[in-house]
């Protein structure tokens, strides 16, 4: 897979060996904010020793802002998985179907732009080469929808959201195993603590029922919650393959593949075990609405998730999607007259605390310096959130 940077151009072309292969390139010459070459490029070790200290990161702009993004995607997902448990009580469950106007909407808009930026020759070579890699990204990606759409005809919204946890588990395996990523004794600590915050969110609604807003024997909870982990860990897999992605290629290309191979498998997939539901599904404005604030919402997420792979990591994306059974039971209380445990807010705590301690200890670029992309990240695209900008840039903030 060729190195390149943000607008598409390429540095040096390589041949990839693998999902997970290394490829080489050199530096640009460094161009500043207002367009002249008037920033001097600094290695990445020299950023790194520019702040010191277990506080060294919080004292960076990127912190925060990738602290922000999170919860605004644990928003978008609650407001998809809030929508989904909607269309259920309408009785319209279309788990494949409902995820397809998704697909659609961001392979319209980015692959568009990408054969704007590319030109359809470079495209198509781009789609032969790398487009098997875009497709198992795709897959994964599309069959944790699946799963995670079809476990809120089984399950509580609470419950289906327990895949949080499980994708953690496979994302901090994976990439200790494939990428070479060593987690520090503070991101396990801010981890646990984030899980012990699920915990107790958990506990509290055992002990109250406080999310069971309808009758679902244990049959059919146990079936769901099944639907759920299986989507959990697809999640998982697309989530490290799409965070290295993302650090070697165009956010708009990475988009725009999961578009445009998610929309081919979903569509496929939606044509062959949705008919009998799509054909006995309940139609009416509310549906209509549901469907559409269920796309935006997801495109929405699509958007921006690549920016926190590229500033923070995987693990991180996956942690701050925790506060989104927070959110979830929040706008529960509204739409769905569910009632706030006092454990709550002690949950909501401990998993921003968790987010927390997770960045202690964190030089200035934070997780932003992937181990696979080499040590001044030479094997990695010059892009928004990736430390090789801050590094031509002489570190200058890189969002």
């Amino acid at each position: 897979m060729n190195c390149v940077h943000e607008d598409g151009q390429p540095i040096v072309a390589a041949s990839a060996k693998g999902l997970f292969s290394h490829v080489n390139s050199v530096p640009e010459p460094v161009v500043g904010a207002n367009g002249l070459h008037n920033e001097s490029p600094a290695s990445v070790d020299e950023i790194e020793a520019s702040k010191n200290g277990w506080l060294a990161y919080f004292k960076t702009r990127n912190f925060y802002i990738v602290l922000v993004l999170g919860q605004v995607l644990a928003l978008c997902l609650t407001a998809t998985n809030t929508f989904s448990s909607l269309l259920v009580q309408q009785q319209t469950s279309i788990p494949a179907f409902q995820t397809l106007f998704n697909y659609v909407l961001i392979n319209l808009v980015y692959t568009s732009y990408t054969i704007y930026k590319y030109g359809p020759r470079k495209w198509l070579r781009m789609i032969l080469k790398d487009g098997w890699k875009y497709f198992i990204l795709s897959f994964f990606d599309v069959q944790g929808n699946y799963f995670t759409v079809l476990a809120y005809r089984y399950t509580t919204i609470l419950s289906a959201q327990l895949i949080n946890f499980w994708a953690i588990v496979i994302v901090v395996m994976i990439s200790f195993t494939f990428l070479h990523v060593r987690y520090q004794p503070t991101q396990i600590v801010g981890i646990l603590v984030c899980v012990g915050g699920m915990g107790i969110l958990l506990g509290s609604d055992h002990i109250t029922g406080a999310t069971n807003f309808g009758p679902i024997s244990r049959s059919r909870q146990v079936k769901g919650d099944l639907f759920a982990l299986v989507g959990a860990t697809c999640y998982g897999l697309s989530n490290v393959a799409e965070e290295f992605l993302v650090s070697k290629r165009p956010l708009y290309e990475v988009v725009g593949q999961i578009g445009f191979w998610g929309m081919l498998i979903n569509g496929a997939q939606a044509g062959i075990f949705d008919r009998d539901s799509f054909r006995t599904a309940h139609w009416n404005g509310k549906v209509g609405g549901y469907l559409v604030g269920f796309t935006l919402c997801l495109s929405i997420f699509y958007s921006l998730a690549p920016l926190v792979f590229r500033l923070a990591s995987a693990a991180f994306f996956n942690i701050s999607l925790l506060t989104s059974n927070v959110w979830g039971v929040l706008i529960g209380i509204r739409v769905f007259g569910l009632k706030v445990h006092w454990m709550y807010p002690i949950a909501f705590v401990c998993i921003i605390g968790g987010l927390v301690v997770y960045f202690l200890g964190k030089k200035a670029l934070g997780e932003a310096k992937k181990p696979w992309l080499g040590k001044d990240q030479e094997g990695g695209i010059s892009g928004v959130g990736t430390a090789r900008r801050a590094a031509e840039r002489g570190g200058a903030a890189i969002v």
